[in-house]
């Protein structure tokens, strides 16, 4: 158990006891929430993990950044998306959480320092920001048609504390992506402030929609201000139990390099990447275009099965979604986000998640799952839709 200090109030919620009362009853359910697409009858290549058995792994040679080959194979894979980085300027991490935690002892002091934090997001930044002993602050993303920056409520917001700013791009649970303007921006205020920028880009490989594919806002010349770049298997191989992400350092040298000084003695402390993973890196990225066209395929026909469906209940609107693997819909606010999620549990057998679970501005919303098999999809997309039009 966590100590409350760290990480607040943990009593759960009337949506989580209910969950884990229809659990423990072997209740069965279709599960609108889930996010690991090794549970969602994605398909696998058979020899996706032999790389992992790489006799080369037997031998320990501890690198705080990772291996050579293996940061070699994150830049060129970088290339995809426009991404120009140099291998000594990639850093290997055991997920994208652990990259937080580094960047965040990297730049803060804790109890002291702060991070802004856009919202809605996911709700577990809150968690490793408490870890850290680092305070965050939000900044709202509001909604006119697209998910956009409040860019006056974010420089309201910022004090003398903030040593960071993270955006997340494509966002989860909204799908938006950061404009060239949102990101220049950010920039912007981040070299004048002398903080940090953070982007979490994980979702990046999945877009929605064929004119999303090519996101012009990603290709651009070296930052004006000390920024990193985050990404992993998890999301870009759908290999969430390999247990490997990275960090892609950029900006103008003398800040990049200082920075990279600094990061290099907080890795060679923890040496937290498995040397199997890292043997195996070059193969792994490799193998993940398959997954990944299979992932892109499922969120792309299931986006399209709830928009299709829900043109029957014109009082539920499905929000615009540029890229991810969740959807967020707006219902009628006839009773509150709770009540609604716990019925459709209790009385329909469908689980997703409400609009507070990260921190939506206002009720009512619910976020469903891009990732389940499509018959499941289907029928518990139906029956949300029934249950939130009634």
């Amino acid at each position: 158990m966590f100590s409350s200090r760290v990480t607040g109030d943990l009593e759960p919620n009337r949506v989580t006891r209910a969950v884990r009362r229809a659990r423990a009853a072997g209740t069965a359910l279709i599960d609108l929430t889930v996010s690991n697409p090794t549970m969602t009858g994605i398909p696998y290549p058979a020899s996706v993990l032999d790389p992992l058995a790489d006799p080369a792994a037997l031998r320990y040679e501890p690198s705080p950044f990772g291996l050579p080959d293996a940061r070699a194979a994150v830049a060129r894979d970088s290339a995809r998306h426009g991404i120009d980085v140099a291998p000594e300027r990639v850093v290997l991490t055991a997920s994208t959480s652990d990259a937080y935690s580094l960047l965040f002892k990297l730049l803060c002091a804790p109890d002291g320092d702060a991070v802004m934090l856009p919202v809605p997001s996911y709700p577990l930044f809150d968690h490793l920001t408490r870890l850290d002993g680092v305070r965050s602050i939000p900044y709202r993303l509001e909604y006119q048609g697209r998910w956009a920056i409040d860019f006056d409520a974010l420089d309201r917001s910022w004090t003398d504390t903030v040593r960071a700013v993270l955006a997340v791009s494509p966002n989860n649970p909204t799908g938006s992506m950061l404009t060239a303007a949102e990101l220049a921006a950010l920039t912007e205020r981040c070299e004048a402030r002398d903080a940090a920028l953070i982007l979490d880009e994980v979702f990046a490989d999945y877009p929605l929609s064929a004119q999303n594919s090519s996101n012009p806002d990603r290709q651009k010349a070296q930052s004006a201000c000390l920024t990193f770049r985050l990404g992993g298997l998890s999301k870009s191989a759908g290999l969430p139990q390999v247990k490997l992400g990275w960090i892609l350092v950029d900006g103008p040298e003398t800040l990049a390099g200082g920075a990279l000084v600094r990061l290099e003695l907080i890795c060679d402390t923890y040496l937290s990447v498995s040397t199997p993973v890292q043997q195996a890196a070059p193969s792994l990225i490799a193998a993940g275009a398959v997954v990944r066209a299979g992932i892109l395929d499922r969120i792309r026909s299931n986006d399209h099965e709830l928009r299709s469906l829900a043109v029957g209940y014109p009082s539920i609107q499905v929000l615009p979604c540029e890229a991810g693997w969740s959807a967020v819909l707006r219902v009628p606010s006839t009773r509150a986000e709770e009540d609604l999620v716990v019925e459709l549990l209790e009385r329909d057998g469908v689980l997703v998640h409400p609009g507070f679970f990260f921190d939506f501005p206002h009720e009512s919303f619910l976020v469903v799952s891009l990732l389940p098999e499509r018959p499941a999809f289907v029928e518990g997309v139906r029956r949300v839709l029934e249950r939130a039009h009634a």
